[in-house]
């Protein structure tokens, strides 16, 4: 019987780098967070979801589960599904607009709020700056009034109201966090790119990042087929394709807050450009390195507990997505229809899940999946306990 060559000590020495230069993600947690996913849709509180969990130059593991829709006919969910972001606007959309303006000149971090939206509020508003805006610590509160049929409508109401309400503190001196800064800082891009906010947001996002099947109002680019449905209304008419956040359907859609449609797959492109250092995975520089620093570290006014970058959590009692094994360095966000995100910055890790966990009716609870997977992911990257 022959035996093979043994392998010299140099050659094993190469046949051992070979082998470990990209060993892939941990196979066990990927195993378990498709288990988590699995039990959460079989305890009836989301339908269907799409996980993404990705090592940049190591791996990725993406997968769709359940149903896009359950009224008002079963439909099997696929991973080109595209969702309802909701909340996951106010980071990847509107705080990136924002450095891209800050990066051309246009906008001032420190500037006050009433140089770019000049009339909104009186000498109490004085005092709130950007900053304080995309940090939820300008003193606003956290959502508009009077979002029934009539009250009002349109973009320009929003802006009126939300510059209209009365401060529940002194700017930098608590956390909040409020829709109604965001509502602000979206007008505050659509002013200063001359443009409205999804134009703005095709031009300068979507587009250089091959973000295709992102953006707002959906129905415009694609059949509705391919969304993820959300909630039945009161009429028994279920929203696909319309934004599921009240204030922004009243707002036409399209709002600094709320109102992205989008896939595991873009998102997955938006996290590697960020965790690249702002560069796109064709080697374009999307944006500078100051701008990254600015949406990936503390931000906040000292004196607060709360820690946010420029338009991401960092430590906040949003933060369940962290896990229990992901730095304090990583950062992420969540979404009302069910949605999370979270970066990682040393492990150049990540994961994303997008769900419709408010379809057919809301009053669900996802929120522990969201802290199973954030450690599920940083152990499929390697991270262990300490680490």
């Amino acid at each position: 019987m022959k035996h093979p060559p043994l392998l010299t000590p140099c050659l094993l020495a190469l046949a051992l780098l070979a082998g470990c230069a990209h060993p892939g993600l941990v196979p066990a947690p990927l195993a378990q967070a498709d288990q988590a996913v699995e039990r959460v849709i079989a305890d009836r509180q989301m339908p269907g979801a799409a996980l993404w969990i990705e090592r940049i130059g190591v791996g990725s593991h993406h997968r769709a589960f359940g149903q896009r829709a359950v009224e008002p006919a079963p439909e099997p969910l696929d991973e080109a599904t595209v969702f309802d972001a909701a909340s996951l606007t106010k980071p990847v959309v509107t705080a990136t607009l924002v450095q891209l303006l800050r990066e051309r000149g246009r906008l001032d971090i420190e500037a006050p709020l009433q140089r770019y939206l000049p009339g909104c509020g009186g000498a109490e508003k004085a005092g709130i700056t950007l900053r304080h805006l995309l940090t939820h610590s300008s003193g606003l509160p956290a959502s508009l009034p009077g979002n029934g049929a009539g009250d009002w409508a349109g973009a320009d109401d929003a802006q009126r109201i939300a510059c209209g309400l009365p401060l529940d503190g002194a700017p930098g001196e608590r956390f909040r966090y409020s829709d109604v800064n965001f509502i602000l800082l979206g007008r505050i891009v659509e002013r200063q790119a001359g443009m409205p906010l999804d134009a703005f947001a095709r031009q300068a996002l979507f587009d250089p990042l091959g973000m295709r099947d992102s953006g707002y109002l959906p129905l415009r680019r694609m059949a509705a087929a391919r969304i993820a449905p959300t909630e039945r209304l009161d009429g028994g008419r279920v929203l696909r394709g319309e934004v599921h956040d009240p204030t922004a359907r009243k707002m036409g859609g399209v709002a600094g807050h709320a109102g992205l449609f989008t896939t595991t797959a873009d998102l997955a492109r938006f996290a590697r450009m960020l965790l690249a250092g702002g560069v796109a995975d064709d080697g374009r520089r999307l944006l500078a390195p100051d701008s990254v620093a600015l949406l990936t570290t503390a931000q906040s006014p000292p004196a607060l507990a709360e820690r946010r970058s420029l338009g991401w959590d960092i430590a906040s009692p949003y933060a369940r997505p962290r896990g229990s094994l992901y730095p304090p360095t990583s950062f992420g966000h969540t979404g009302f229809t069910g949605c999370a995100f979270w970066l990682d910055p040393g492990s150049r890790s990540f994961f994303v899940l997008l769900s419709n966990r408010v379809h057919p009716t809301a009053g669900t609870n996802v929120l522990p999946l969201y802290g199973q997977l954030g450690t599920l992911a940083a152990q499929a990257a390697g991270l262990a306990p300490g680490h």
